[in-house]
């Protein structure tokens, strides 16, 4: 009887990760977790389900559409869309244990089924770093400097974090009478960046019921343009009296004055009073990360303070500020703009294989390199040469180590380097020290 295979196939949204694309993914988290753990965040983890009532209604309605929910077992369960609610639930639970303020880090996958796009899928990887247990404005400071470190970090120096408070928002809306509607407004300007002034007046009239004089007032406010000082000095002439309006101003001025001082390039931060944030939970200060080159691309590193989502899990106060690196979308940037080395090895060194006699020998000086801390692959075969040059190739070696009856003979290994073509005979006792100049070089250049 025929066997029937099946077809092999990965779901909409969803996708495989091959090595070359795994590598520069693995080398971005390493360098998110090195720039956390240089703040103080420590590494924490939580279950990839939840009770479905821990994630509903934490997001938005937009949120709750999209999540993954199914029963198990009669529990009634979803498969978490963020790091953030999961966060809470978290510091609710062990928060006597951790003490505050307490500053923390995830790298793991979220799901959200929403319509698969370029940079963007259902099943994903984020990289938050939040602290929990403090109102102080230095901890939203703080947030701002590991935003800049960390994309200076990645590699990257044209870009913009652009920053606004709920306080100013709200502010605004209760002056108007509208914090009723505060949730139907604040997602209608979400969308303000993709779509116009005008399409975003007519979702709030439609979605929450305001005037258009009220709409257009929100639009007038949120679309300020000029210094951060002009629309900070604008925004105290609108919102003056009003006390939670004033505090978000007040906030803000803190933050680009310590931006300032702390030496961030004052074109790496914009004040930008239409960014609301879609997620409902949001309380304070807020970020987008924007690259100068790719501004379609959308934001790459957001987030914000919450102090009262935890409120949900305790009666004990546990205000919080965070941020989340977009790392799927960020590699999709990368990757558009060249910045990605086409390997498909973590190793940048392939010993070849001659001489079946010499395998004990190819097989040791590989393991001598790596307790030298180099990263070296021994190819399993001896097949000729050229093929395991060809394979060298491929998969993106740096540098290749050969050599034959002769070489040994010498008491020589040949160190071939894969840019240049250049080929050279060295001794064993000086080839640790040739082959890590020859990479500390490469990697300058």
């Amino acid at each position: 009887m025929k066997k029937t295979l099946i077809t092999p196939r990965t779901l909409k949204g969803f996708r495989d990760y091959l090595p070359a694309a795994m590598i520069p993914r693995e080398q971005l988290i390493e360098t998110a977790k090195s720039v956390y753990r240089s703040y103080g965040f420590s590494p924490i983890d939580t279950p990839a389900l939840e009770y479905t009532e821990i994630l509903t209604g934490k997001g938005g309605t937009e949120s709750d559409k999209q999540m993954f929910r199914f029963e198990q077992g009669g529990r009634d369960v979803a498969m978490r869309f963020d790091l953030t609610v999961p966060f809470a639930r978290f510091a609710a639970q062990n928060i006597n244990e951790l003490g505050i303020p307490f500053k923390r880090y995830h790298v793991g996958t979220v799901w959200r089924g929403e319509r698969p796009q370029k940079g963007r899928y259902r099943e994903f990887v984020q990289c938050d770093f939040d602290t929990i247990g403090t109102t102080s404005n230095s901890a939203d400071i703080e947030t701002l400097f590991v935003i800049h470190d960390l994309m200076v970090q990645i590699g990257f120096t044209e870009f913009k974090i652009h920053i606004n408070n709920r306080m100013i928002l709200n502010g605004l809306l209760e002056t108007l009478g509208l914090l009723n509607q505060s949730a139907e407004v604040l997602r209608a300007l979400d969308k303000l960046p993709k779509s116009t002034p005008e399409a975003v007046i007519h979702e709030m009239k439609e979605q929450g019921s305001l005037t258009q004089a009220q709409a257009e007032k929100v639009i007038s406010v949120t679309t300020a343009k000029g210094s951060s000082e002009e629309i900070l000095n604008e925004l105290e002439q609108q919102l003056s009296g009003n006390s939670c309006g004033e505090l978000g101003i007040k906030y803000l001025r803190e933050l680009f004055q310590s931006g300032e001082k702390a030496g961030i390039p004052s074109e790496r931060i914009v004040l930008d009073p239409s960014i609301a944030r879609g997620l409902d939970y949001y309380t304070g200060t807020i970020f987008e990360t924007f690259l100068n080159e790719l501004p379609n691309i959308g934001s790459v590193c957001s987030g914000g303070r919450y102090d009262n989502l935890a409120e949900l899990f305790t009666t004990q106060s546990l205000p919080g500020v965070g941020a989340s690196l977009g790392l799927d979308r960020l590699l999709a940037a990368m990757q558009e703009l060249n910045m990605l080395n086409e390997v498909s090895t973590p190793a940048s060194i392939l010993v070849t294989q001659m001489d079946e006699l010499y395998t004990p020998e190819y097989l040791r000086l590989s393991r001598n390199l790596r307790l030298n801390g180099l990263n070296v692959e021994v190819y399993p075969d001896t097949k000729a040469i050229k093929k395991q040059f060809k394979y060298a190739n491929r998969h993106g070696f740096k540098i290749v180590i050969v050599a034959g009856v002769d070489d040994f003979k010498n008491q020589e290994w040949q160190v071939k380097e894969l840019q240049t073509g250049t080929q050279t005979a060295v001794k064993e006792s000086d080839l640790f020290e040739f082959v890590s100049h020859l990479l500390v070089a490469e990697q300058k250049s």
